[in-house]
């Protein structure tokens, strides 16, 4: 795994940076709009139980869940159990905080700069930080081909310059080929890729991909994102960080590998 020196790692997809203000378009009661106003983002509004009116709620990559009396007048940021002594916070937190954070950074995803691998109507779409000068992201290529090739999965790898100087250029360069995907494809495979000076639009693609990276406080190529469903049928995201153990790729990739093709690599 190629790593990169920066402040601590924080965790992919806490979207705390991406966080979307509940209703800007509603009016919040009063307790929930006084504790917006101290700095809480609110996300989604749903019904509790006893009367209670649950809202969403993040500060600083913190979740938390903001109970509303049933008379409007006040509300308890808290855990609320019930009679069996069953945490129904944390289940909730799942589905009003973390669900509609993870649906904000899928969005970030799919608006960043990649590159398409694969077929673009395969059921099973992953986003792959990738740099060209990863030695690990050209083995992950490597290990992703049986589900590529069987139209199973496209993989859209969006395109850093982080481990090494030449690594914005060489990105920039892939981007602006006449076929981005083939250009990836031959580095990938082995063939040398001599950066080139782009021009400014592609250097500020791979500019802003580099922003992204940061802001989700990664620190590794490379690093895949993926969709799963958990057994509350809720959406999450899940991420890998570095190559994947066999049994991750297989999770990530959805399914053992078809047609009989191995799922890992040297």
């Amino acid at each position: 795994m190629h790593t990169r020196l920066t402040p601590a790692f924080v965790a992919l997809l806490t979207g705390a940076y991406l966080a979307p203000a509940l209703a800007s378009e509603s009016t919040l009661p009063a307790p929930v709009q006084a504790l917006r106003d101290q700095g809480l983002t609110i996300h989604e509004r749903f019904d509790a139980p006893g009367g209670l009116t649950g809202f969403g709620a993040s500060a600083q990559g913190q979740e938390v869940i903001v109970y509303l009396t049933p008379d409007g007048e006040h509300a308890v940021i808290g855990t609320l159990y019930d009679s069996e002594g069953e945490n129904l916070t944390e289940q909730q937190l799942e589905a009003a905080v973390r669900v509609p954070l993870e649906a904000q950074t899928w969005q970030s995803l799919e608006q960043s700069h990649w590159i398409q691998d694969g077929d673009e109507n395969a059921p099973r779409t992953i986003y792959m930080f990738t740099d060209a000068n990863c030695t690990y992201c050209k083995r992950l290529w490597r290990q992703t081909r049986p589900w590529v090739d069987a139209g199973q999965v496209h993989i859209r790898h969006i395109m850093v310059g982080i481990l090494a100087p030449s690594s914005p250029a060489l990105a920039a360069t892939i981007l602006a080929a006449d076929d981005p995907t083939a250009a990836l494809t031959a580095h990938s495979e082995g063939e040398p890729l001599e950066p080139a000076a782009q021009a400014r639009e592609i250097e500020e693609q791979v500019y802003t991909n580099n922003q992204l990276f940061e802001e989700l406080g990664l620190v590794a190529t490379p690093t895949t994102a993926f969709k799963r469903e958990t057994d509350d049928g809720l959406i999450r995201l899940d991420r890998i960080e570095g190559l994947p153990s066999n049994a991750r790729l297989v999770e990530m990739m959805g399914s053992e590998a078809p047609n009989g093709g191995a799922s890992t690599s040297e």
